[in-house]
This record gives structure tokens, C-alpha cells and sequence, in this order.
């Protein structure tokens, strides 16, 4: 990510990238804990559907992988267990890379980790088969000019994935969701990490992010074809996958 805080095309984050970089920095002690209250643990069966898109691609398995926000590392390790022989993780948190290396030494998973900018990739056009982001693209200061920079370092035919909450507006379950969302979870991240704001930021980004169709649109404008969504934990996550033209 970047210290831009005047998106040049589409929505951007809700909060300037040091703000946002911050936050993450305070919280990764209990990120993943807290990433497994959150979502009841299905966000680990999530990160293994992302993980098989990426790792094959119309039956070919994938050799380089890119994961951007890459956090702690989770998905960038289900990715490397689902057979694929480099993968990379990226963040913008130096924090964060740090707590991805370690474990990943603990692990002895082969993985690569590295501190860079989301808007500004340091990777050559067409270097990876894959590039996944998950519940990292609502942190960015511009969705649309982050989508294409990713869909940069796709080589031709390459598979972009994005993971991320959306706007969430079933009727039925929309005043309970909201309850436990907007006071529950920012409650528990509270005692859990010490750090209430961080969680209090969570459903303020995701109620400004795009709904799903409007996130399509975005990833079409980026150059990405055969675009489609599917919405995952009740329709409170989306997974988005595009191919790069040419």
C-alpha cells in the first residue's frame, strides 16, 4: 500500500495507509485468535477454497503465487500446501511480515515474505500464474487501481482471487448481523487485543467497500475477464476471481 490519500480512480480506504498500517502493526499479537473468533473458524476454510483457485489453473498447477496483504501468512501457507512451488506473501506492515516469517520458520514452510506497496508491486509485468488478496483490498487507498496493479503480475491467463466482507444486505438476518458486527466484534477485539479501535475500523471499512457486483465491475475495468463471484458465510463474504486477458 501507499501514503496516497486521494484515490486517482474508484473508492478508497476509509482511513489514510499509515493510519490503517498502524493498526495492524498494534494487532498482530492476536490477529490470527481473533480472525478465528470472528468468523466462527470458517475464515480457514475460506483460505483453503482461495488456496485450490490459485494453486490450479485450467488443470494446470500453478507454479509462482503471489499474496498480497498477506497478513500473518495463512493463506500464503494454504497456498504453498495445496502444491504450488513458489509462493510469496506480501504486506505493507513490516510487523506483520515479521510474525509471517517467524511462523513460517516454525512451520518449515518454504514461503517467501516480503515488507512492499500493494499500488506499486516490485515485480515485473507477468511474473506470477496467480495473485490472491484476502480481506486486504478495503485497506487500500484506491480498489481499482490496486486490482489492476495485481492483475500487472498476472502473466496471460492468470487467475486473480480476492477474498473480502461485503456490504451485507440480506433482510432477514441483516439486524442481527449488524448487532454482532458493529458491537460484538469490536467488544471481543477489545479484550482479546487490547485494541478496540482496530476492530471498530472493521465494520466502518466494510460498510463503505463495494458490493459484490460492484466489485466485478471494478476487476472488468482492470482488464480482467470471465469475472464472477461467489459469496461465501452467509453472504457476508465474497470471493472474486477474474483471468488476465491476452
Amino acid at each position: 500500500m501507499t501514503e496516497q490519500t486521494t484515490p486517482a480512480s474508484g473508492h478508497g480506504a476509509i482511513e489514510s495507509s499509515s493510519h490503517v498500517r498502524s493498526m495492524f502493526d498494534r494487532i498482530v499479537p492476536r490477529y490470527d485468535l481473533m480472525n478465528h473468533v470472528m468468523t466462527f473458524g470458517m475464515d480457514i476454510r475460506w483460505r483453503g477454497i482461495v488456496a485450490r483457485q490459485a494453486a490450479t489453473i485450467d488443470g494446470r498447477a500453478s507454479r509462482d503465487v503471489l499474496d498480497v496483504a498477506t497478513g500473518t501468512g495463512d493463506l500464503a501457507f494454504a497456498i504453498r500446501k495445496a502444491g504450488v512451488d513458489r509462493v510469496t506473501g506480501l504486506d505493507f506492515s513490516a510487523e506483520m511480515i515479521a510474525s509471517a516469517t517467524a511462523k513460517g520458520r516454525e512451520r518449515g514452510a518454504d514461503v517467501s515474505f516480503v515488507v512492499g506497496d500493494a499500488m506499486a508491486l516490485p515485480f515485473a509485468d507477468a511474473s506470477f500464474d496467480a495473485c490472491t488478496v484476502s480481506f486486504g483490498l478495503r485497506n487500500m487507498p484506491d480498489y481499482g487501481a490496486a486490482i489492476a496493479e495485481m492483475a500487472r503480475v498476472l502473466r496471460p491467463g492468470g487467475r486473480f482471487i480476492c477474498l473480502e466482507m461485503t456490504p451485507y444486505r440480506t433482510p432477514l438476518l441483516r439486524v442481527p448481523f449488524q448487532f454482532y458486527f458493529e458491537r460484538i466484534v469490536p467488544l471481543i477485539g477489545g479484550v482479546l487485543s487490547g485494541d478496540r479501535e482496530a476492530y471498530t475500523y472493521l465494520p466502518k471499512s466494510v460498510a463503505a467497500f463495494p458490493p459484490a457486483e460492484e466489485l466485478a465491475a471494478l476487476m472488468r475495468g482492470a482488464d480482467l475477464t470471465q469475472v464472477t463471484y461467489r459469496k461465501l458465510g452467509f453472504g457476508t463474504v465474497a470471493m472474486h476471481v477474474g483471468v488476465r486477458a491476452g
